[in-house]
């Protein structure tokens, strides 16, 4: 029926799905529904921020009447996802869990308002608080993190690292929804941030396209967790376009200003400058 091309592919194929140590084919895995995490994303949207993403004929209600017709079917399809992404034998409720989930809500709100304001003060560029909210990718990767990071809190399995890749996807920002970010977060540009599980990064922070807060390589691989692998960035640093900072015992002291390109393995004092000299330029004529 087959040619022997495809025959000898299938076959070859056929033997690594039946021998594979993680299981990809046969019954269906107990896993949450991607699309349905992208939609309760959309709809969290719609709640914090309804003039830009909402849906008008629903804002003639009063806003607690609005928020509380967005948050009952949330609550439920939130409550269903997590039942898939929890194991079967997990003793969670994930109806708790969602409740709780929804209870975070209104503070999660407030941090995501002092983003914006964070944005809005150190983006010259900004023309106002609307275009940030509408069209900023650094806050779309906030607004997902902080979400997540509730989720990931709460020990919900898979579906934070769902939500996260997903803003990963559409801004080119990976901040993993473990790491601890206080208020005012700043991230301008940010294609090609990254922020890893342990990070810890205080309040008032700005960091710019290209920045990584990561691990030094664990080479023992998942025989180094549990532990701190990634740096802490105490309040009110400044952290410049293509800087590297490395390790779980590396602290960059509030206040410290740490210039593009820089690579750090160790600790900066508070209020410290690092700067990395520019490479000596030379210009030559035709003649």
């Amino acid at each position: 029926m087959y040619d022997a091309p495809i025959r000898d592919a299938a076959s070859q194929i056929g033997e690594t799905l039946r021998r594979s140590g993680t299981q990809i084919y046969g019954k269906c895995l107990h896993l949450p529904d991607r699309k349905a995490i992208i939609d309760i994303l959309d709809t969290l949207r719609k709640l914090f921020f309804p003039a830009y993403f909402g849906d008008a004929a629903l804002m003639t209600l009063a806003p607690e009447d609005y928020a509380a017709l967005l948050l009952e079917p949330l609550e439920l399809q939130l409550a269903q996802q997590i039942s898939l992404a929890l194991p079967e034998n997990s003793a969670a409720d994930p109806d708790e869990l969602a409740q709780d989930f929804i209870a975070q809500l209104p503070r999660v709100q407030q941090l995501l308002m002092s983003d914006v304001e964070a944005l809005f003060d150190g983006d010259p560029a900004a023309q106002n608080k609307e275009e940030i909210i509408f069209a900023y990718p650094g806050l779309y990767a906030i607004f997902v993190y902080r979400l997540a990071h509730e989720l990931y809190l709460r020990k919900v399995p898979t579906i934070p690292r769902i939500m996260s890749e997903y803003a990963h996807s559409r801004t080119g920002i990976d901040i993993h929804p473990g790491a601890a970010i206080g208020s005012h977060f700043f991230i301008d540009h940010g294609t090609g941030v990254v922020v890893g599980e342990t990070t810890v990064i205080g309040d008032h922070v700005k960091l710019y396209q290209g920045v990584t807060l990561g691990a030094l390589s664990p080479r023992g691989g998942h025989e180094s967790l549990p532990g701190k692998r990634h740096p802490t960035v105490e309040n009110g640093v400044t952290i410049y376009s293509g800087a590297t900072i490395l390790g779980g015992d590396t602290v960059i002291g509030a206040g410290a200003v740490v210039g593009g390109n820089a690579f750090l393995t160790r600790s900066v004092p508070a209020g410290t400058r690092v700067v990395i000299h520019a490479p000596e330029q030379t210009f030559k004529t035709t003649e």
